[in-house]
């Protein structure tokens, strides 16, 4: 019998937590993450920066030891390859949220 006191009031507190749960704020809809337009631009600024880099490295390292087209060309193309990746990255990980907002969009 005493058990039955504890047992409305864990009841009540469940009511009152379900009903606080559906109370909550959802956030706002892509409020987290990037329209098309971003995130193309975040790729061509991915690809440019590694290419300028490797630009960079090539040409300093050729003006250092004066073989002037030798490290250019072979840096840069170190530079395309890295920007490359690196844009695949950002690529795999917007089409892994994908599914998630598409479920989350689906309940609504």
């Amino acid at each position: 019998m005493a058990d039955e006191p504890q047992t409305d009031r864990l009841k009540a507190l469940e009511k009152r937590i379900a009903a606080a749960k559906k109370t909550q704020v959802q956030p706002a809809k892509g409020e987290d993450h990037f329209s098309g337009a971003e995130l193309g631009w975040r790729m061509v600024i991915e690809l440019t920066t590694g290419l300028l880099i490797g630009l960079g490295i090539g040409y300093g390292l050729d003006t250092l030891f004066g073989t002037m087209p030798v490290f250019l060309i072979l840096f840069t193309g170190f530079g395309f390859a890295a920007g490359i990746k690196v844009m695949l990255r950002t690529a795999k990980s917007v089409q892994t949220q994908a599914p998630e907002d598409r479920a989350g969009d689906e309940g609504s």
